[in-house]
């Protein structure tokens, strides 16, 4: 199983919380370009919110919050393979060699659904939409999201549920305990995103079930490949299709959202009905078997 290669135990938990501070630093210096894209009218009071929306081109505010995920890659590289002396595989993929064919099917499977969703949801309130392309700045958000967001993604899939799911199994000997307090951990950092605020706190329930699909789907599938996939079309597809003045990644997609910010049914449908039925096609697909062995059982 995923978390039976047991080579986090090569290195106490505190060479993790070591590794953790080295990609934080490293992340830290990817935000200095953001930082530093407008010095003017800077006061103590001044946030980095401020900053990010002061920046008036929305793909270059984009390109900028997306740089300190390519600082984290050599980060990452450096705390797994220098600091842990381990492959850079350990903490992607049980298999032999990494599955592209399950990271395509995995994006391809869930970009159609989130685009199914949008069309959808365009058809049945056209009044909430503002259709925004323009095609110069529409190309230009398009080369960068292609090209970044799968680093930014992926990063984060690594980190989580690769190098932490596997720091947190070795401290706790625990497959459902590790998968706790990634899926846990991964919600909570969503808590400064800007559509908590719009939306509020409950709002949070999406993104901690966001969490626990992709921690579910490493564990079950042995392997980071599915979730790779997912993570890379939920964000790629949504920076293409649609944006609004309340969410994080502000850009120049095809359609706005201009209705005030309010929750829907689909923030719990997409949770509690479609996260299963995807987990379902997946189980099927590629034979999962043994879920309470995968999920819950301790690590021997």
């Amino acid at each position: 199983m995923f978390l039976d290669r047991l080579t986090f135990r090569k290195k106490r938990f505190g060479y993790y919380i070591l590794g953790c501070f080295i990609i934080l630093v490293f992340n830290q210096i990817g935000t200095i370009p953001l930082l530093l894209a407008n010095t003017e009218n800077i006061t103590p009071e001044t946030t980095v919110t401020d900053i990010i929306k002061s920046i008036r081109s929305l793909n270059l505010r984009f390109f900028l919050l997306l740089i300190p995920s390519l600082f984290m890659v050599p980060a990452i590289w450096l705390v797994v393979v220098k600091l842990h002396e381990l492959s850079f595989k350990t903490i992607v993929t049980k298999r032999k060699k990494i599955d592209y064919n399950r990271i395509i099917f995995s994006f391809l499977l869930w970009g159609v659904v989130i685009t199914t969703f949008v069309i959808i949801g365009y058809f049945i309130s056209p009044e909430n939409y503002e259709f925004n392309f323009k095609l110069k700045e529409f190309l230009i958000l398009s080369v960068i999201a292609i090209l970044l967001i799968p680093v930014q993604t992926t990063v984060e899939e690594l980190i989580f549920r690769g190098y932490l799911m596997q720091g947190f199994g070795g401290l706790f000997n625990s497959r459902l305990l590790a998968l706790l307090f990634t899926s846990i951990i991964f919600g909570l950092l969503h808590l400064t995103n800007p559509e908590v605020g719009a939306l509020g706190y409950l709002i949070m329930v999406q993104y901690l079930a966001y969490g626990f699909i992709l921690g579910i789907m490493t564990l079950m599938d042995e392997g980071l490949e599915l979730a790779i996939g997912f993570h890379a079309a939920n964000n790629l597809f949504i920076v293409l299709l649609l944006t609004s003045s309340w969410t994080v990644f502000e850009t120049e997609s095809i359609l706005r959202d201009i209705s005030d910010p309010a929750l829907t049914s689909l923030n719990f449908i997409i949770p509690l009905i479609i996260y299963p039925i995807l987990l379902y096609v997946f189980a099927r697909k590629y034979s999962w078997k043994d879920w309470y062995g995968k999920l819950v059982s301790r690590i021997n």
